[in-house]
């Protein structure tokens, strides 16, 4: 009765995605028919905004953010006759602009893990990075960032401006059923008001026994700016719901092997091996495994006091000019999150070993749960000592912060007073960039905490790029998870000094190579040792990184795409990262019949040998483990990828490296993620985006 329950109830969900999104096809090809009034174009004082016609729109979206540094800066007279399309995005507490990269060489653009991640054999999965990329904020933070990837955040959300409504559509579909729809829409409804929505849809049943992973993410944005651009207000809601299917690893190695196993649901695995259930799209339950949901919801008002003026646009249209001097912002922050694991089918054996935890029967239910909620105010004022470069300011700014953990047996209430200040230079000749900010804790549960971060960015020329070295230095508490008083800390008792991680670095950025080094170095690095007990290095740690990035034109058509890496700790470090890692790919590509635009060749993963790090499927943590190294072959994976104007379509054949002969025709020669976590076999992978300008 269970089984049926839960599959009405998923088709019933399925049911109204898919009515949601045919609606939204309906609502944009109905849009589409309607004439749409003029808009000016949506411009800011002396910023460059990209402006194209609409018949080549979508050919035009994506010029690289460099070649428009040679285009005039400043306010475009257009010819109101003709039929254009403007669009610009930029992100919060920045000021560059960006256009919609529509280029098709790179599939991380498309999919939801970047390859230079590890994810633990399905999309949706826990994910940690190859390269090395510790948690560098100060304050409050639970300590759950294995499904970090998959989030829609405040700084990953971008605000636009356009003079149309502009939509897009994506769906991939791979083997074992795995899907992946993304939805966008942003649209002006007055010059000065924009809005918009972004949705993305996981689901992957995966290929080993209770692996099944759904992921829905969903961000609604708007920003507005007063008619005399004094007043501006940006807001945003981000939610992400997270349903990961935890299966511990499979028990042996030597099963992957065993012709008798080639369906992997054959394959026994330590978590979750009652369950009944198949690789269905339809079933989301989740019965052992991580369930994580957070809501997120962001409004900043700022108005500005500085000095007015005007230009002619036309004989019947003026353009108001406003340069502030003096702001005032404020910004609210409210955020919700849930953390649950649980598993109703929990083997005493297993959490006995791995946990210390002692069940009541040899078959039992384990479940922890920890919500949170906080709330932050801040203000800041905002300087501008040039009138006509508003990217020279200085900034000072304090703030409010409220935690609260919401629990039947134990609430917990902490504050935080903190202040900030930044100052930032982008001269007028647009060839030097200073940066500088810093935040400190000044009273609260994280009282002691500090940032400072700065930055010096040169563009030397056209032909070597941009220089840019910078530093940043945290001083942060441990993430909650290392308290003796959370849930997810499994009788540890810990006293741990504050974690200090310093990290310089500098990279070249050009149209010829783009070269990166960083160094870091961390005092008090607090990590688990194994699935559940936690530890502080004593010693201080210091981690080098060189990265190398280069595209070699070897004909008209033939390219070769270089991306390396190299890493070095020393060897007793609790630290595990592969020294090397690179990715390859050899690409025919070229623009053919007029609008065909092709790119299609092989692409290889590489990483060496490494102690790399266990799971920990109960607190959601990627753990230390010294006793397997992770010896992988290249991942090889055939790519074709192809935009005809609006339509952009992909099809590639991942690990083929995987193929195994001995026991006929099969892919079963699995690669690791982790000990005990075997990556796909073959995935065939077909996907299609479509862009609309209505």
């Amino acid at each position: 009765m269970l089984s049926e329950l839960n599959l009405q109830t998923n088709l019933f969900l399925m049911k109204k995605i898919v009515s949601v999104v045919l609606l939204l096809s309906i609502t944009m090809a109905a849009l589409s028919q309607v004439p749409k009034r003029k808009l000016k174009p949506p411009s800011d004082n002396e910023e460059y905004v990209k402006s194209f016609s609409n018949e080549n729109a979508i050919n035009q979206v994506g010029k690289s953010d460099t070649a428009s540094k040679n285009e005039t800066l400043g306010f475009e007279h257009r010819n109101d006759a003709k039929d254009s399309f403007t669009l610009s995005y930029k992100y919060l507490d920045q000021s560059k602009k960006y256009t919609i990269d529509s280029t098709i060489n790179d599939f991380d653009k498309y999919f939801s893990v970047p390859s230079s991640f590890q994810y633990l054999g399905n999309n949706g999965s826990a994910a940690t990075s190859l390269i090395f990329n510790p948690y560098l904020k100060p304050g409050f933070d639970p300590g759950f960032h294995a499904f970090d990837v998959y989030k829609f955040t405040f700084e990953n959300s971008a605000f636009y401006k356009t003079t149309k409504p502009f939509s897009s559509m994506s769906y991939q579909l791979a083997s074992g059923k795995e899907q992946m729809l993304k939805a966008f829409l942003t649209e002006n409804l007055k010059p000065n008001f924009n809005i918009g929505l972004d949705y993305r849809l996981i689901s992957a049943p995966g290929f080993f026994i209770n692996q099944n992973n759904n992921d829905k993410n969903y961000r609604l944005f708007s920003n507005y700016q007063g008619k005399r651009k004094r007043y501006n207000f940006y807001a945003l809601i981000v939610g992400n719901n997270i349903r990961a299917s935890e299966n511990g690893g499979i028990q042996n190695d030597s099963f992957l092997l065993d012709p008798n196993r080639k369906d992997r649901f054959s394959v026994p695995v330590n978590l979750g091996n009652n369950a009944a259930f198949r690789n269905n799209p339809f079933v989301t339950t989740v019965l052992t495994g991580n369930q994580y949901k957070d809501f997120n919801f962001f409004l900043r008002q700022s108005y500005d006091l500085g000095n007015n003026d005007s230009i002619i646009i036309n004989d019947s249209t003026k353009e108001y000019l406003f340069y502030p001097r003096v702001r005032f912002q404020h910004s609210f922050k409210y955020s919700s999150d849930d953390f649950h694991f649980v598993d109703i089918y929990a083997d005493s054996l297993i959490y006995s070993s791995w946990y210390h935890q002692t069940l009541r029967s040899a078959k039992d239910t384990f479940n922890i749960e920890e919500k949170w909620k906080r709330i932050e105010n801040e203000f800041s004022v905002y300087q501008f000592p040039d009138k006509k470069n508003q990217q020279q300011f200085f900034a000072a700014g304090a703030s409010i912060q409220n935690i609260t953990r919401e629990s039947d047996i134990n609430q917990l209430h902490f504050y935080n007073v903190i202040l900030s200040a930044s100052y930032n230079n982008l001269t007028r000749n647009k060839l030097w960039n200073l940066s500088a900010k810093g935040s400190f804790y000044l009273k609260g549960f994280n009282q002691g905490d500090y940032e400072v971060a700065a930055s010096i960015n040169r563009h030397v020329n056209n032909r070597v790029g941009d220089v840019n070295v910078f530093f940043k230095n945290v001083n942060r508490s441990q993430s909650f998870i290392f308290d003796n008083r959370s849930f997810f800390n499994l009788s540890n008792i810990n006293s741990f000094k504050k974690e200090n991680v310093t990290l310089i670095g500098g990279e070249i950025k050009g149209p010829i190579v783009n070269i990166g080094f960083k160094n870091y170095v961390l005092a008090n690095y607090t990590y688990f040792k194994n699935y559940f007990e936690s530890v502080q290095s004593a010693s201080l740690l210091n981690l080098a990184q060189l990265s190398i990035s280069k595209k070699i034109n070897f004909t008209k058509n033939w390219v070769w795409y270089v991306d390396a890496n190299f890493q070095h700790i020393d060897g007793a470090s609790p630290i595990h990262v592969p020294f090397f890692f690179s990715r390859q790919r050899l690409a025919f590509e070229g623009v053919f019949y007029k609008n065909l635009n092709l790119c299609t060749g092989i692409e290889a993963r590489y990483f060496t040998g490494y102690k790399a790090d266990n799971y920990s499927p109960l607190n959601g943590q990627f753990v230390l483990q010294n006793n397997q190294s992770i010896k992988n072959s290249p991942d090889i994976a055939p790519f074709l990828n192809f935009r005809i104007k609006a339509f952009t379509g992909f099809l590639r054949a991942e690990n083929l490296n995987t193929l195994n002969v001995n026991n006929g025709f099969t892919f079963t020669n699995n690669n690791f993620a982790a000990p005990q976590y075997p990556t796909q076999g073959l995935m065939i992978r077909f996907g299609t985006q479509w862009w609309f300008v209505n």
